[in-house]
């Protein structure tokens, strides 16, 4: 395949005959599109027979990142720790508004090619999708909100109503500080966060992998612009293995966290004792789960799980609006959502030289940079399950409808936790100010309509979220690893192994180590950022460029 030239990002738009069209742009598979989807099976037959396991480079790398991790963890955990706190620190203070910047720009540009017209174009030459929108928009909702959308839904705007946002100047605890405890929730969780987890990064994907027949895999966002030929060698290894390695650390992490949530729920509502041992058999369960539907794939396990888990939360949400504060969770949806837009812009550029360092570092670039660290393999995850879709229904669900979603969700579980505390009911200032998020969930839970019923139901309910985004990435690294979009079953198993028995031995050594794995993922924000930073032009060039192959827009 021909090296992409300078000023030639998109060399096919000028080669490909376009395709028969229908009504509004629907796309007819010509004799082009199966050409195309024989060109990417050959590539992909190719790959399976050439590395059936694994890139070496990748394997290399990503296993000896887990060896060396753990080992430094083991014999020198304050080095460890010193030394990922002090690299966290300055990458939060030095490179934050450069993580918020790309965030910002990912959500403007991407909105941008969903509105014009080569919005209307359709991922992988199919006209119709290749499952259900329901499913479709569960599998996104569960892989990409993940344990965190619960591990912090109730106890996030809680903190911001106890210890007012930088971006505001409300009194703490009273109830002109409502609105902005989940207007900065909102920011944290919404609109630029979704988005770099799945739209223009995707778009980019989905053109070079179903149109020119290049793998799903990191590398692929940088072969327009540094060469297909360099991308196939050992560097496009490294820029894998650095995206593997940051989902490693963002993945372990929430797996390490509900060890410990669950075992400190069971202890509290069961009286089952709490420690290493409760924690041990709870990752036993959670990894059995999560393997297991990796390794029935897409299709089968991964989709049913985030059914199930979607409907769970379905029942939960509906319980809390009908029977818990019902008026205060709507009348502070309304006026947090009107807040979180309304000051959109002063909350996304929000740096260090207006507002507290320690905040910025633990809040804001926290979060941003662990999304970015996610980002190259949910858009691999996004491309491979939005086939048939057209991009502006991708990014629509992506980066506006799964906000608002969440957006719902944190306000009946955060919203009714701010209830409680006025109330008196609960009182989660120490909990939060020490950051025990374990504690803020199951306190609120247990204040909800159903006490220890609706607490155990949030317990499954989180541990089915850490389970979908297990699944999901040991399906994503796979693919990575392998090259193709249906790696071996042992590999898949290989990697959800893996990541729990990382967090095992994490566990065993001290919950703080699993927090210091958490930290390191801001530091890999930095390459991963790199390679996702050209998309904000090669998106909007690859979605022309499949727009005027379709016959969408004129060539």
């Amino acid at each position: 395949m021909a090296k992409a030239s300078k000023g030639d990002v998109c060399p096919d738009v000028e080669h490909h005959d376009l395709p028969s069209t229908t009504k509004v742009g629907r796309v007819r598979p010509s004799l082009d599109d199966r050409n195309q989807d024989q060109m990417t099976q050959d590539n992909t037959s190719a790959t399976r027979s050439g590395i059936r396991y694994g890139d070496p480079t990748v394997l290399g790398l990503t296993i000896g990142f887990i060896v060396l991790f753990v080992a430094f963890s083991l014999t020198d955990p304050e080095g460890m720790t010193a030394v990922i706190g002090a690299g966290f620190a300055w990458t939060a203070k030095t490179l934050g508004a450069y993580f918020q910047l790309l965030l910002l720009l990912t959500f403007l540009i991407a909105v941008g090619v969903a509105a014009s017209p080569a919005g209307r174009a359709r991922i992988g030459n199919r006209e119709r999708p290749d499952m259900g929108t329901f499913k479709w928009v569960s599998i996104i909702l569960c892989t990409l909100l993940a344990g965190g959308g619960v591990f912090f839904a109730a106890g996030e705007p809680v903190y911001h109503f106890v210890v007012t946002p930088p971006a505001f100047s409300s009194e703490a605890g009273t109830p002109a500080a409502v609105p902005n405890a989940l207007a900065q929730s909102f920011m944290h969780w919404g609109f630029l966060a979704w988005a770099v987890l799945g739209t223009l990064a995707a778009i980019v994907l989905s053109h070079h992998h179903y149109d020119r027949g290049l793998p799903l895999q990191p590398r692929t966002l940088l072969a327009p612009l540094l060469g297909e030929a360099r991308m196939r060698g050992v560097f496009g290894g490294v820029v894998d293995a650095v995206c593997v390695i940051a989902v490693v650390a963002g993945t372990v992490g929430p797996i390490g966290f509900l060890a410990t949530q669950m075992s400190f729920g069971l202890h509290t509502l069961f009286g089952v004792a709490e420690g290493y041992g409760t924690q041990l058999v709870i990752l036993l369960v959670l990894g059995g789960v999560y393997v297991t539907s990796a390794i029935t794939g897409v299709d089968r396990g991964i989709q049913m799980l985030s059914r199930f888990n979607v409907m769970l939360a379905l029942a939960i949400g509906a319980t809390i609006l009908l029977l818990g504060p019902t008026q205060f969770l709507f009348d502070s949806w309304f006026q947090g959502f009107g807040t979180y837009v309304g000051s959109f812009f002063d909350m996304a550029t929000m740096t260090s030289q207006t507002a507290p360092d320690w905040w910025m570092k633990w809040w804001t670039v926290f979060f941003f940079a662990w999304f970015i660290g996610y980002a190259p393999l949910m858009a691999i995850f996004v491309a491979r399950i939005s086939r048939g879709r057209t991009i502006r229904q991708m990014v629509v669900a992506v980066a506006v409808m799964a906000p608002l979603a969440t957006s719902v969700w944190f306000t009946l579980l955060g919203g009714s936790g701010i209830f409680y505390q006025m109330s008196g009911a609960i009182d989660l200032g120490e909990a939060l100010n020490n950051f025990q998020f374990d504690v803020a969930t199951l306190t609120v839970a247990q204040a909800l309509p159903g006490g220890k019923l609706m607490a155990l139901a949030v317990l499954v309910l989180t541990t089915i979220f850490v389970a979908t985004t297990g699944d999901s990435m040991s399906y994503a690294i796979s693919v990575v690893n392998a090259g193709h979009d249906e790696p071996q079953p042992a590999l898949r198993a290989f990697w959800g192994v893996a990541m729990a028995l990382m967090a095992a031995i994490l566990l065993y050594m001290g919950a703080g180590q699993i927090g210091v794995l958490q930290q390191f993922i801001v530091i890999t924000a930095i390459p991963v950022s790199l390679v996702l930073l050209p998309s904000l032009w090669l998106g909007p060039r690859a979605a022309q460029a499949m727009a005027r192959r379709q016959g969408v827009v004129a060539s």
